[in-house]
């Protein structure tokens, strides 16, 4: 189904509005000295069913609709929202938001539709599968996980999925429309032996329907994985400490590259000066061979939107070039003040919540080495093959992360599991490390939520296998 005849029949229609109410209710907000304006309506459903201690003990589904009116003049925003969509409750709210520039009617404000090639199927992915099925899908999940190890202990695991559909108008004439779906397994998986505990963890999902559990998202694979993993950091050394040769594998470590660089390159950071990136748009960031991008036209990915959450289409951004800063991820108000153009990257995680500057699916793209000699090149130091989080301090770039997966690697070999091991360091400085990237680009299996200004959105992240010369490890051994 094209996703304004969704929008049409779930927000516009019971709500008795059509484009050239809209286009009038733009209107009220886009005050004479506002320079911009919009519109954006809102329908959700949620639904998730939880496993534990063998069983599915919880389950949820929520239904929530809005509407959120934005006016802004320089650097001042008017922001009104509401739950109740129609005619009234909205231009209420267009004109409070207006009044941040003065009252007054702009002129008549004429909307055109448009479309865009569709990025994932427009169908709400809640019904794609009976609740019996997601539930024996948690079934298989727990089964897979325990037949590991008899010293696997405890499974945990979530079955989620959301339908979204959008509208947004502008005052300078777009209308808009997307439908997202969005589907996400999460397994979370302890081992025990003794007093001793190893955690693992694993999942995937994307912009699709429940079908998405197949190939390499298959449920049971994704919980031998997050098993594997525990039962590998229950046998796992601690790790060691000390500046030395950190080797990144493919994949979900590109969380690191996310939350050390990602964010430091986002429109508003840099605008006010508080990014370590600020100013630096032309120079050399990091190595040669390093290249950054922001891509939200992946087909199916978790961070992939048709239309950005104002209105604009997502692109490929190339941030890093060959190690020279080419761009920063704009909104329309941030690019505005900043004298550049949007790049498809105003997000918002509900009608509730104002547009900013936010990733899509951010990635290093691949170098020309095969894996192994990556590996073979480093005598003592420290393979990170996954991920648990951390903290980054976007001023200074300075980043912690904890590896949930990491072994020694020694004499070009990987080694001994090591456990408790975090890298410490800061972004830019980690980019002129980079010595070496592998062949090897892989993006994560679709479970990354991105935190900022207390707004959750869905992300992707990506990596190739990539060394860096020096880094600080923490660990724990003596």
């Amino acid at each position: 189904m094209d996703p304004m005849d969704l929008a049409e029949a779930l927000l516009l229609a019971p709500a008795g509005l059509d484009a050239r109410r809209l286009a009038a209710l733009v209107a009220e907000a886009a005050g004479p000295s506002v320079e911009l304006a919009d519109l954006y309506l809102e329908h959700s459903r949620q639904q998730a069913f939880h496993l534990e201690e063998g069983r599915v003990r919880s389950g949820s589904h929520a239904i929530a609709s809005g509407f959120g009116v934005r006016a802004v003049a320089g650097e001042a925003t008017g922001f009104a929202y509401g739950e109740e969509i129609g005619n009234a409750t909205i231009g209420e709210a267009a004109r409070t938001a207006s009044t941040i520039a003065g009252h007054g009617a702009s002129g008549a404000v004429a909307l055109t539709r448009r479309t865009a090639p569709p990025l994932y199927p427009a169908d709400d992915p809640i019904g794609s599968l009976a609740d019996a099925d997601k539930v024996r899908l948690l079934e298989r999940v727990d089964r897979a996980a325990r037949a590991v190890d008899p010293r696997v202990d405890q499974v945990v695991a979530t079955i989620a999925a959301s339908h979204e559909v959008v509208v947004v108008a502008t005052h300078d004439g777009d209308l808009v429309a997307d439908s997202r779906p969005l589907v996400r397994l999460s397994i979370s998986v302890v081992a025990r032996d003794g007093e001793a505990r190893g955690r693992g963890s694993s999942g995937g999902g994307g912009r699709g329907p429940f079908d998405l559990f197949t190939g390499n998202l298959d449920p049971e694979s994704l919980a031998r994985a997050a098993a594997r993993q525990a039962v590998i950091n229950l046998e796992a050394v601690a790790a060691p400490a000390g500046t030395m040769e950190v080797v990144l594998g493919p994949g979900w470590p590109g969380i690191l590259l996310h939350e050390a660089i990602g964010h430091g390159l986002e429109g508003d950071f840099n605008r006010k000066g508080t990014s370590a990136f600020a100013g630096r748009l032309g120079q050399r960031v990091a190595a040669p061979g390093v290249t950054v991008v922001d891509d939200g036209t992946l087909t199916g990915r978790r961070g992939s939107l048709t239309v950005d959450d104002e209105g604009s289409p997502p692109q490929e951004t190339v941030l890093i070039d060959d190690g020279i800063l080419a761009a920063y991820l704009q909104d329309r108000q941030n690019g505005r003040l900043m004298g550049q153009a949007p790049t498809g990257n105003g997000r918002r995680q509900s009608f509730a919540h104002l547009p900013i500057p936010r990733m899509t699916n951010t990635f290093m793209r691949p170098g020309e080495t095969d894996p192994e000699e990556v590996l073979a090149s480093v005598k003592d130091g420290l393979y990170a093959v996954q991920f648990s989080g951390g903290q980054v301090d976007i001023t200074s770039g300075k980043f912690v992360f904890a590896a949930s997966e990491a072994y020694r690697i020694r004499d070009g070999k990987i080694a001994e599991p090591v456990r408790d091991a975090t890298l410490i360091g800061d972004g830019p400085d980690c980019l002129t490390k980079v010595t070496m990237v592998g062949n090897d680009l892989a993006l994560d299996l679709g479970i990354g939520t991105c935190g900022k200004c207390g707004q959750s959105v869905p992300v992707g992240v990506g990596l190739p296998t990539v060394k860096l010369s020096a880094l600080t490890v923490g660990g724990t051994a003596g």
